[in-house]
């Protein structure tokens, strides 16, 4: 059976990255294939950005979040003050997301124009054992999961009190700038 899942994607903390970043993104269950497509503009050009589905392990639904999330009051909405709302960094959009590794260097980049494409074939029996090992259940759950687009240039004047470290990675990579909730189609 083939299952349709979709999320339009919009702009989070568009006035601190100044421009708005809005897509779509498909993912088929398709046998034994995801087949996951992800198209977005206005992302930062011309360099790397992080993508995952976000989500929470105890499966409530993911949501976009509104400025409300901004706890410390910065104008920003971080990556730990996102997690709260869009669930934790579980899959992410990179060349091989059935191997579930987060940070690293190998997500598609933004072109000139800040357009940001993403399309991968998953082999879904080994994504959804990697997902059991990382979170007790194989049931990937997606209709409960956001679609995140991450990154900044490291050149953006960010205020002290935003968070976001992942590993060597710090908040210029992992700042969210696009987010889209997966409905069933």
């Amino acid at each position: 059976m083939v299952q349709r899942y979709v999320a339009e994607i919009k702009p989070i903390n568009a006035d601190v990255i100044g421009t708005s970043v809005t897509g779509k993104a498909e993912l088929i269950e398709d046998g034994d294939t995801l087949k996951i497509k992800i198209e977005a503009t206005g992302t930062p050009p011309n360099m790397m950005h992080w993508s995952h589905f976000h989500g929470f392990p105890d499966n409530l639904k993911g949501r976009v979040p509104t400025m409300e999330a901004d706890t410390n009051g910065d104008g920003v909405i971080d990556l730990p003050e996102l997690y709260a709302v869009a669930g934790q960094t579980m899959v992410p959009f990179d060349d091989a997301p059935q191997d579930m590794n987060i940070p690293h260097d190998n997500y598609p980049h933004a072109d000139e124009d800040g357009n940001w494409n993403y399309e991968f074939e998953v082999p879904i029996g080994k994504l959804k054992g990697k997902f059991k090992e990382k979170f007790g259940s194989e049931d990937l759950q997606l209709d409960k999961r956001t679609v995140l687009i991450h990154g900044v240039p490291d050149s953006l004047d960010l205020p002290d009190t935003v968070e976001g470290t992942v590993k060597e990675y710090g908040p210029h990579t992992t700042l969210p700038i696009g987010v889209g909730e997966i409905e069933k189609v």
